[in-house]
């Protein structure tokens, strides 16, 4: 289905996507979303809205530059609308109360971000949360969104994390080498953050957004060896698929 939306603008300098950015709606029912994406005194929008029972609505062609990003930052972009493909996802969010993705409509996120990677060559660790290129601002699709099933359908990149247990944790107001490190390996897979050895209220906030994807059991901000851990695994992972890595994990 097509319900043009006429908030978009052109890609810069002739860029073409490389990255595919998912989202939640945050509004109680899709054609709540739709109001919004094609309001054009909202000045949102996104390339497709997904609906509960799976439909798709195509707001914007993907050659163009839809608004949905906002301010953020990933791998050094720090103009994320120009080079990224959104897809808004209709649930309710964390005001909602979170509800489940239905399965029918995560079976059609997953074979529109197939589609969509094939057709544009997008690498799977440039499939990603809103949260993830603006943490501390954003914190869609949430920590019930279901990534590993994407992974195991062929959509982004992901490894299963290591189990919580007690010990020690990086937190609010920690510095030295450890945070350093945490820091650079956090930079080294994309979050845009500051390498300062200070664990600031950015570090916190890259934390919570690397467990909302990647560690959902809990999302706290704190850096407790399950989330350094799992981590590490996915840059090492990451170093194996594309043979090496410009940065190394410490």
């Amino acid at each position: 289905m097509l319900v043009p939306s006429p908030n978009h603008g052109e890609r810069k300098g002739g860029r073409m996507p490389n990255a595919l950015l998912l989202h939640y709606t945050g509004l109680p029912t899709a054609e709540d979303a739709l109001r919004q994406l094609t309001d054009p005194a909202a000045q949102v929008s996104a390339h497709y809205l997904v609906r509960e029972d799976g439909g798709i609505v195509q707001l914007v062609p993907e050659h163009l530059r839809a608004w949905h990003a906002g301010r953020g930052s990933w791998a050094g972009e720090t103009d994320v609308n120009d080079v990224s493909i959104g897809v808004e996802i209709a649930n309710a969010g964390h005001r909602g109360g979170l509800p489940p993705y239905p399965e029918a409509q995560i079976e059609t996120v997953i074979a529109l971000c197939r589609d969509i990677a094939a057709r544009w060559e997008i690498r799977p660790e440039r499939v990603l949360a809103h949260s993830d290129v603006s943490h501390g601002r954003k914190i869609d699709p949430g920590e019930h969104f279901p990534w590993e099933s994407l992974a195991k359908a062929g959509v982004g990149h992901y490894v299963a994390p290591l189990a919580i247990e007690h010990g020690p944790r990086l937190d609010l107001g920690d510095s030295g080498g450890e945070v350093l490190e945490l820091q650079s390996m956090l930079a080294c897979y994309g979050y845009g953050i500051g390498i300062t050895g200070n664990y600031d209220c950015a570090t916190h906030s890259a934390v919570s957004a690397f467990q909302r994807h990647f560690r959902q059991a809990r999302v706290d901000g704190r850096a407790d060896a399950s989330t350094i851990a799992t981590l590490r695994r996915l840059i090492e992972a990451l170093a194996e698929e594309r043979q090496g890595l410009v940065c190394q994990p410490g």
